[in-house]
């Protein structure tokens, strides 16, 4: 058998900073010397090819960036058998999500990881990161077929599919959590998968990139005392085509008649209303209370158990590709890879 090979990207983030011996000031590493710096790759009988993007600070990042992934995975598709993705951390999440709609028939693994403390400290996380997300996208079932045919975060010994994932701390080293879906796999003295949860993909069609993306997309937050008002004037003059409403637990949110109103008034100009909860565990269950009852009369669509992340570059990659309305509204709540529990 031959070896496997791995593209590495480089995006940016915390797990590509090394220390400078002279200044202690942080640096970004230079790549294609990776093994200098993590030399157990070395033992590793894969080849592992590396591309750096400019690296980027994740809070910067903007949908381009996922362009240019996909194109690149699109490019190389042939040429490896998995990619990892180095990330930062803060913004993670929406890229897996994004990657997992924009790459179509995907049968190869993403890897997406990254690490809360930079290479060149001594107590980093990001070395067993990257050597295990290398590992993962390597390894092969008894078919030889990839073991992993998903876009996934791999962190702290643990992996997850990408468009369930959310960043929950800022400084423990198990950043990343799945709420509502249990782990692909573990790490321990040996990588076990749980494949009852991994997404296989039968079809033998050709991989497919969607990069058409629709970014005219506004988020409210309820909260006691929301001044609707307020909110009426906020978006008066803002052009959007759909608004997630991030409602309490199974999807609620206020009677209050002067929002009644005004989400009714949305639905009647086509905008498509998402409701998104606030919890990070459970789902979105319109007409369980009478508090949401109202609002899946006025039309609001019910985003069950998608994450934030989830919903909003769902939503990115539906609007850029689809033009009627109610075919979004159809597809934003059907699982298509993953992100809906059925």
């Amino acid at each position: 058998m031959s070896k496997s090979k791995i593209l590495l990207l480089y995006t940016g983030g915390t797990i590509g900073m090394v220390q400078d011996i002279n200044s202690n000031d942080l640096k970004p590493l230079d790549f294609n010397h990776l093994s200098l710096h993590i030399p157990e790759l070395k033992k590793f009988d894969i080849i592992i090819h590396t591309h750096t993007f400019e690296p980027i600070d994740s809070s910067n990042l903007s949908p381009d960036l996922w362009i240019k992934i996909v194109k690149l995975i699109k490019e190389r598709y042939e040429d490896y058998d998995g990619f990892v993705i180095l990330h930062g951390t803060d913004t993670i999440a929406y890229t897996a999500s994004a990657l997992s709609f924009m790459l179509e028939n995907l049968n190869k693994p993403i890897i997406l990881t990254g690490s809360q403390l930079p290479i060149g400290v001594l107590r980093t996380d990001g070395k067993e990161n990257i050597i295990t997300s290398i590992q993962i996208a390597a390894d092969k079932d008894h078919n030889n077929l990839p073991m992993v045919q998903e876009v996934a975060i791999y962190f702290e010994y643990k992996l997850y599919r990408g468009n369930r994932s959310i960043k929950y701390s800022a400084n423990h080293f198990d950043a990343i959590q799945s709420p509502n879906y249990p782990p692909l796999a573990e790490a321990g003295i040996d990588i076990e998968y749980n494949y009852n949860a991994l997404w296989k993909n039968i079809t033998e069609k050709n991989l497919n990139i969607h990069t058409p993306l629709c970014h005219q997309i506004a988020v409210l937050h309820l909260f006691p005392g929301i001044d609707f008002e307020i909110i009426k004037k906020q978006f008066s003059n803002i052009d959007f085509k759909a608004l997630i409403l991030r409602t309490y637990g199974a999807g609620n949110a206020p009677t209050h008649k002067t929002f009644l109103d005004w989400l009714k008034s949305l639905t009647e100009k086509n905008i498509l209303l998402l409701n998104v909860t606030q919890c990070l565990q459970g789902s979105v269950e319109q007409g369980k209370y009478e508090t949401s009852k109202y609002l899946k009369e006025i039309g609001l669509v019910s985003a069950k158990d998608m994450t934030l992340e989830a919903s909003i570059t769902k939503l990115m990659y539906l609007l850029g590709t689809e033009k009627n309305t109610e075919k979004v509204k159809h597809l934003i709540s059907h699982n298509i890879c993953g992100e809906i529990s059925s």
